[in-house]
C-alpha cells in the first residue's frame, strides 16, 4: 500500500474525495494518505485530515522550500498529490519523486494553464474565451506550472449562460470523480512516467479501478467524447 502525502492551500473537497474514495475501497485500496500539509495554517484541508486522523503539517516559507523534501521523507511517502495547492514544488522534490507527483487542474490543459491561472480565474478566463468545453486535467508535476506529462482528462461542457462560479461548481464534481481514481491507478502501478517522460499505462485491466461518474455528471458533459489515453479508463 503506497504512502500518499497531500499538499492543499483551501478547502480540501478533493483530498476528501480521496479519503471517501480510499475509506470505500478498504483493503483492497493501493494507497492511503499519510500526510496532508499547507501552506495556510487555517486550511480547511487540514481540518479534514485532522477528523480522519492524518497527521497535519503547516508549511511556512522554509517548509514550503527546503524543509519540503526533508518533510516528505520522514513520512515516508510514496506518491505526491497536489489538491489545489497554489505553490511551485521545489525542483529537488520534482526531481526525487519524478513520476509519483501529480495535479489536478480545473481545466483542459494545456489551455487556461500556467502561473497565475487558478481557482476562479481560470474560470473566468474559459468564460472570456468563449470556450464551449472545459474540464479537468490530472497530470504529472515537473518544474513549471501546469506543464507536466498529462494523464487523464475530464470535458465539462460551457452553458451559454454559465457564471464562473457556475462552471467551476461542475468543474469541481468532475475533480472529485476524476482524481482519486487517477490516484489510485497510479498506487497501483497501473500508470506511471517512462524515462523518456511520456505516460504508460499497464496492460492488465485488474490494475484499472473501475470509473462510473454519477449519472449527473454524465449530463453536465452530455455528448461531448472523453478523452482517456486508455480503454481500461473509461466513463
Amino acid at each position: 500500500m503506497k504512502r500518499v502525502a497531500v499538499l492543499a492551500s483551501g478547502s480540501g473537497t478533493n483530498l476528501q474525495a480521496i479519503l471517501d474514495h480510499l475509506a470505500s475501497r478498504g483493503k483492497a485500496a493501493a494507497a492511503r494518505v499519510v500526510l496532508v500539509a499547507s501552506d495556510w495554517a487555517d486550511a480547511r484541508a487540514l481540518t479534514r485530515a485532522s477528523e480522519a486522523g492524518v497527521p497535519t503539517a503547516v508549511l511556512d516559507r522554509e517548509g514550503r522550500t527546503a524543509g519540503l523534501l526533508p518533510l516528505l521523507a520522514r513520512h515516508e511517502v510514496d506518491l505526491i498529490v497536489l489538491a489545489g495547492y497554489l505553490r511551485l514544488v521545489p525542483r529537488n522534490v520534482t526531481t526525487a519523486w519524478r513520476g509519483r507527483i501529480l495535479n489536478v487542474h480545473p481545466a483542459l490543459l494545456p489551455a487556461f494553464g500556467g502561473h497565475g491561472m487558478y481557482g476562479m480565474r481560470v474560470h473566468e478566463s474559459v468564460l472570456a474565451r468563449g470556450a464551449r468545453v472545459s474540464g479537468v486535467t490530472v497530470h504529472f508535476v515537473d518544474e513549471r506550472f501546469d506543464e507536466g506529462p498529462i494523464i487523464a482528462q475530464w470535458p465539462v461542457r460551457v452553458f451559454p449562460d454559465d457564471t464562473p462560479a457556475q462552471l467551476a461548481a461542475r468543474v469541481l464534481e468532475a475533480e472529485h470523480a476524476l482524481l482519486p481514481h487517477v490516484v489510485e491507478a497510479v498506487a497501483a502501478g497501473a500508470i506511471s512516467l517512462t524515462d523518456q517522460g511520456r505516460v504508460a499505462f499497464a496492460t492488465s485491466g485488474s490494475l484499472m479501478p473501475h470509473f462510473a461518474p454519477a449519472a449527473d455528471l454524465r449530463a453536465a458533459v452530455e455528448n461531448v467524447t472523453v478523452a482517456w489515453p486508455a480503454s481500461d479508463l473509461r466513463p
